[in-house]
């Protein structure tokens, strides 16, 4: 009877144990769902300033400096800075940041963030799959602490971000091309067009000529216009000077550097 009693009394504590060693886990997920930081809606463009510390012109500049990259190596190098990482984990919140939005090409992976917390004086570079060979969790921390780390200390955010892009666009330079770029075969000249605009302007001509007055030219004038308000000789619009497409799914690995200043 003793011995049947101590088997029980075992069998409760050890049921005892894994139901506290469960709670306890499930507890500790739901405390780090809590405090881990809001990732920010997929934006549409590569600089992405939600600190304010840029001023518009300097915004401008850094965003047409990438999106030019962009569009000769398809290569995505994204810029966010915020006030503070809410007491995250920096590297923890780069590469849910990065794999969210999904910063570079899909198959290439050759996505970039640079990411600053301004209060937290913290900032990261996190380099997608495709980016590691080129720049290296060792150039990374150079880029990082000889010319991001200076300057933000100096509180000049966008001279440390000039400087720091250009070392990357060197560094990754002619290991990507992009296939696909923006805009690209939006403005051919199309002879289909020029056929029908020199048949409008002989028909209209042709028309003139003649005597008789009243309406003169038929569907000359609404074909005339009409075609080049379709495009004229664009062969279907432009690009309207373009901006930057769009995250593409580019994957990370962790790779990169981040830290304090």
């Amino acid at each position: 009877m003793t011995f049947r009693l101590e088997v029980t009394m075992n069998k409760f504590r050890m049921w005892n144990f894994r139901l506290i060693f469960i709670l306890t886990a499930l507890c500790g997920l739901w405390t780090m769902d809590l405090s881990a930081k809001e990732i920010p809606a997929k934006a549409s463009t590569l600089v992405n300033d939600y600190a304010g510390v840029l001023s518009s012109e300097e915004k401008s500049a850094l965003e047409q400096k990438l999106v030019t990259y962009f569009d000769s190596t398809s290569t995505q190098i994204a810029v966010v800075i915020e006030n503070s990482l809410d007491g995250d984990d920096l590297f923890d919140y780069c590469q849910r940041l990065a794999s969210a939005w999904g910063i570079g090409e899909k198959g290439k992976n050759n996505g970039l963030l640079i990411y600053v917390a301004v209060q937290d004086r913290k900032a990261r570079i996190h380099t997608g799959y495709g980016m590691e060979a080129t720049v290296t969790d060792a150039m990374s921390t150079r880029i990082r602490t000889e010319q991001m780390n200076p300057n933000f200390k100096s509180g000049n955010f966008y001279e440390g971000l000039n400087e720091a892009t250009t070392t990357i666009m060197q560094l990754a330079s002619g290991e990507y091309v992009n296939d696909r770029p923006r805009g690209k075969g939006e403005k051919k000249f199309s002879w289909l067009t020029f056929i029908i605009f020199a048949i409008v302007i002989i028909i209209f001509l042709s028309k003139g000529g003649r005597g008789g007055g009243g309406r003169r030219g038929g569907l000359a004038g609404p074909v005339f216009w009409g075609t080049m308000g379709s495009g004229g000789f664009s062969g279907g619009g432009s690009s309207g000077g373009g901006g930057f497409g769009g995250f593409g799914g580019g994957g990370f690995g962790g790779g990169g550097s981040g830290g304090s200043w």
